[in-house]
């Protein structure tokens, strides 16, 4: 009776150490400082979204939460730097949708974006639009394409980058479309949008938090993504013009590198998709000219290996490479 008994107790101690790991490391997190890389210069919008994600987790968890800039190649210096810290959850990266299309743009990363990353949850999404200046003969994405056919190598569109989304949206409507935009790259979207709304470009592919400011001063012929812009109700999405595979929208998110424990992950991602819930936060994130993120680390992981097919297709039928 008493072998009985010690037994059944041994068993249930078996039991709880085997328990006891995952529970501790959920509960003991975080422990220390809060390390959120962004692989681009201050200021910019990751920036500016790393920081309100950053003050808010040192508020709701009481440890410091810094940000810290890795600029650099691209983003793949502070990208690199991630993917091989300690996977304990204390060095996150806040990446945008480079991330993923790096790997068919360029030879030699350090790294593996869909291996070494776990993806936590999306802090925001940004579509796109083809615009044209207020005086173009073009009153839709019709025209446009007419007016481009009929006078061949005559017209070009403007990125914010060699090997940009922007740049990936235009190879991919010269395609589709049978037209040859003659591409002209810009260093950012502040220079695009100048030349644009100036008259030195025919069209350019601008994201909407870009573009928001401006809409006045261009006309939006259509919009990536799977739904119309609640500011542009007009303005239809290219898949409603016949066009496929502008569905992806850009977005922002962040990653901990890949060995992290899954409670730690999920901890993480349920802490900041209630912050991505605060009436502040959403009007800072709006005010951006950025739709709001959140969900859950599959959900996230589905968008980035989904989006990353699609761009990995994209830029080999263009023949869209970036210079080592």
């Amino acid at each position: 009776m008493k072998t009985s008994k010690m037994r059944r107790l041994c068993i249930a101690a078996g039991l709880a150490a085997l328990l006891a790991p995952p529970a501790l490391a959920q509960t003991a997190y975080p422990s220390q400082q809060l390390k959120l890389v962004v692989p681009y210069p201050a200021g910019g919008a990751t920036d500016t979204l790393a920081r309100t994600i950053g003050q808010k987790l040192q508020e709701a968890w009481g440890q410091p939460a810094v940000v810290e800039n890795r600029p650099g190649a691209g983003g793949t210096i502070g990208n690199g730097f991630v993917a091989k810290a300690p996977a304990d959850g204390h060095t996150l990266l806040i990446a945008i949708t480079a991330l993923i299309q790096q790997p068919s743009l360029m030879e030699k990363l350090p790294y593996d974006p869909l291996k070494d990353f776990a993806p936590v949850t999306m802090i925001a999404r940004s579509p796109s639009m083809l615009a044209v200046p207020l005086d173009s003969p073009a009153k839709n994405l019709k025209e446009f394409i007419a007016m481009v056919k009929a006078s061949p190598a005559k017209y070009n569109f403007g990125s914010y980058g060699a090997g940009t989304s922007s740049h990936i949206q235009g190879a991919l409507l010269n395609m589709q479309a049978g037209i040859d935009l003659v591409h002209v790259p810009f260093q950012g979207a502040a220079p695009l949008v100048t030349n644009l709304v100036g008259g030195q470009l025919a069209s350019a592919f601008i994201d909407s938090a870009s573009a928001r400011p401006h809409l006045k001063l261009m006309r939006p012929l259509a919009v990536t993504g799977t739904q119309r812009l609640p500011g542009l109700p007009d303005v239809p999405t290219f898949a409603e013009l016949g066009y496929h595979s502008f569905d992806p929208y850009g977005w922002f998110g962040v990653f901990l590198p890949a060995a992290t424990p899954a409670p730690v992950v999920h901890k993480l991602s349920d802490e900041i998709d209630r912050i991505l819930r605060l009436p502040e936060v959403t009007a800072k994130i709006e005010a951006l000219g950025l739709q709001v993120g959140g969900g859950k680390p599959e959900e996230f992981q589905k968008v980035v290996r989904t989006d990353a097919a699609i761009y990995a297709r994209i830029i080999k039928d263009a023949n869209i490479r970036l210079a080592p």
